[in-house]
């Protein structure tokens, strides 16, 4: 793996129960960042006992500081009605300041409308729709949205991504609970049992897979899911994914959203009486 290094002087991550920490550098609008999600998904499932995970927006962008001062003081889709290929990110930073579980909400809903592209992802209005689909807290999801902190959250976030010089788009950079180790570096994407491998080789021991949740668990802990990423995850391959979930579309437990480049599978609301 030519792309792995080591860091001389990583960031400390956070104290928790699990012994390692992954930061993960995603643009998150960026296809291989939505490739990425597969794969970390999988990860998750089978060995999220092992690891927490921080990620890191870190789409470059010139024009932040001319953007973030037309938002202050703007508190209102209607007082706001603009468009920026910015506002995506500070509106994933805004989501985090009302918990890490709200911003992993937003991010996924924020990625999937991006996918199916069949809205304006830039859009201030589109942004706040999402805010309300994942159930945030409108009030603060609006006022911290056109305020100062949101956008120097997602600049910290850039300066996080140059003074760990990271130069690939996505990266993961792996760090253990011992403060004074270095950090594992690994830029671009690779095969799922790549990074098996090296939580297996920070970890020193042998990795302990969890088994998988049933289809309908799967759906209660990601919103939405590809075909590929069902195949993936289950180690099955695409035909008896699709298969699958047909069968739960049937049973009205998911639906099924198309569109001319990608196939979405989403659980379906429980209806009550």
């Amino acid at each position: 793996m030519n792309n792995v290094q080591l860091l001389q002087q990583p960031v400390a991550p956070s104290t928790c129960n699990k012994p390692i920490e992954l930061y993960i550098f995603i643009d998150p609008l960026c296809e291989k960042a939505l490739s990425l999600q597969t794969t970390m998904r999988k990860l998750q499932v089978e060995y999220g006992h092992y690891f927490t995970c921080r990620y890191v927006l870190s789409t470059e962008l010139a024009a932040l500081n001319s953007m973030t001062s037309r938002m202050k003081g703007c508190v209102s889709g209607a007082e706001l009605d603009i468009t920026h290929p910015a506002l995506p990110s500070i509106a994933i930073k805004a989501a985090e300041l009302q918990g890490k579980r709200a911003g992993f909400r937003y991010l996924n809903k924020v990625q999937e409308v991006a996918t199916l592209n069949t809205r304006n992802i830039n859009s201030h209005a589109t942004l706040i729709e999402i805010a309300q689909q994942v159930n945030l807290d409108m009030d603060e999801f609006v006022s911290d949205f056109g305020s100062k902190e949101a956008a120097r959250a997602f600049q910290c976030d850039l300066y996080l991504t140059r003074e760990m010089e990271v130069e690939e788009i996505p990266s993961i950079v792996f760090f253990n609970e011992c403060i004074e180790d270095e950090g594992l570096k690994v830029s671009g994407s690779y095969n799922y049992e790549v990074y098996e491998h090296i939580l297996a080789e920070l970890l020193g021991e042998e990795l302990i897979r969890q088994p998988v949740p049933a289809l309908d668990e799967l759906f209660d802990r990601f919103s939405t899911l590809t075909t590929a990423e069902v195949a993936e995850i289950y180690s099955i391959n695409e035909q008896l994914a699709e298969r699958e979930l047909k069968k739960r579309m049937l049973q009205q437990k998911v639906e099924r959203i198309m569109t001319d480049e990608i196939t979405l599978w989403r659980a379906k609301e429980r209806t009550t009486y």
